[in-house]
């Protein structure tokens, strides 16, 4: 099978395991089997990455840190080492050149890579994932997964598949049964509000989504509907792209409790301000619009935007353009169950486009996606 006829590749997703707070475990053998979450412990602080451990009491990324610590109450929080984080990138993408370079980055910690043809005539993207693999244990301390399949989307749900430090093939033949078993949450692209309309719908899994016809999945869920037929059949025709254009910067956070006094809101702001704001410097973009989204407490979604006809210049520019977008939505009488903020119109030009080993590590594009998106 080569999936709709396509090309069969050799793709390989690799996946750090719980990244940052391993990092920290690493480097603090004091950590070491206890549960640790990476990010701020004061009240407005939010949990960028959590331990293994930690994950076992409940504790996920993007969760209000007071609400971690009510979970586990002997969390231990660790302030964010982010130049450490990139300097290991950094090795692992090094890892990643040695056996091809067709590497595209997701984030610091993940990214495809396309072995069909490797470097060192390997011949095997199982055994080039185990050398990774091996190599990346070796050469910093740490653990990683990897999925091996012929696409990229199927690749991605296999590296999940037995973490932490797992590995996981999927040949031709076995895609559309192993997307069939898997709950539609599980793909890639399905966000909570499109699972939540899939189970008002019936469908579960992916063997329900192969169930439906394309027109009814167009008529349904829009423009997703041809990617969503052709995920439920194990089709995915994306090349990696190791030059791949970054189209925004940004991130949204979803609140247990709604936010709704002028007060909380801005504060609020100001908390994904910082964290967007750092993942900009990270990704050392420049861009020229920044849009701000809104969702209420009837999952009512508004987004407001401002275009400069030049990039922004600092952090400062940035912070007064979300507020001022802020204050075209107050008073929030509704309340705020999900607030996030976006820098898109990015200047290409500035882009590295570098494909080999001495190219910035896995920042590649850090779309608008939830904070809990950081790692898996």
């Amino acid at each position: 099978m080569t999936g709709d006829e396509g090309p069969l590749r050799k793709i390989i997703h690799v996946d750090m395991d719980a990244f940052y707070a391993s990092v920290e475990q690493r480097d603090d053998p004091a950590l070491r089997g206890k549960p640790v979450a990476v990010g701020g412990s004061s009240k407005r602080g939010v949990v960028a990455a959590a331990s293994y451990e930690a994950r076992a009491y409940g504790v996920k990324s993007a969760m209000p840190s007071v609400s971690a610590q009510r979970r586990c109450p002997d969390l231990i929080f660790v302030r964010p080492r982010f130049e450490v984080y990139r300097s290991i990138s950094r090795q692992i993408r090094e890892i990643f050149a040695r056996h091809t370079d067709l590497i595209e980055p997701l984030a610091l910690d993940e990214a495809y890579l396309d072995v069909t043809e490797d470097k060192q005539g390997i011949g095997s993207a199982v055994k080039i994932a185990k050398a990774i693999r091996a190599a990346i244990r070796e050469e910093t301390g740490l653990t990683a997964s990897a999925g091996v399949s012929y696409n990229k989307f199927i690749a991605k749900l296999a590296s999940d598949q037995n973490k932490p430090d797992g590995l996981c093939i999927i040949l031709p033949d076995q895609g559309e049964v192993f997307v069939a078993a898997l709950p539609v949450r599980r793909f890639h692209g399905v966000g909570p509000r499109t699972a939540e309309k899939m189970e008002r719908l019936g469908i579960h899994s992916g063997a329900d989504l192969r169930a439906m016809s394309q027109e009814w999945l167009q008529r349904n869920f829009g423009s997703s509907g041809g990617y969503l037929f052709k995920a439920a059949r194990g089709i995915d025709h994306r090349r990696v792209n190791p030059s791949r254009e970054r189209k925004s910067v940004g991130g949204e956070l979803t609140y247990f409790n709604d936010k709704q006094s002028n007060e909380e809101l801005r504060a609020a702001l100001d908390e994904i301000i910082s964290i967007v704001w750092g993942r900009i410097e990270n990704s050392g973009v420049k861009g020229r619009t920044v849009v701000l989204k809104a969702r209420y407490s009837d999952f009512r979604t508004l987004t407001r935007s401002k275009s400069l006809t030049r990039n922004l210049l600092d952090r400062a520019e940035f912070a007064a353009i979300g507020h001022a977008l802020l204050d075209q939505i107050l008073p929030a009488e509704m309340g705020v169950r999900l607030l996030g903020l976006t820098l898109s119109g990015i200047d290409q030009s500035g882009q590295d486009s570098r494909t080999g080993a001495d190219a910035e590590p896995f920042v590649g594009a850090q779309p608008s996606l939830p904070f809990d998106d950081i790692e898996n």
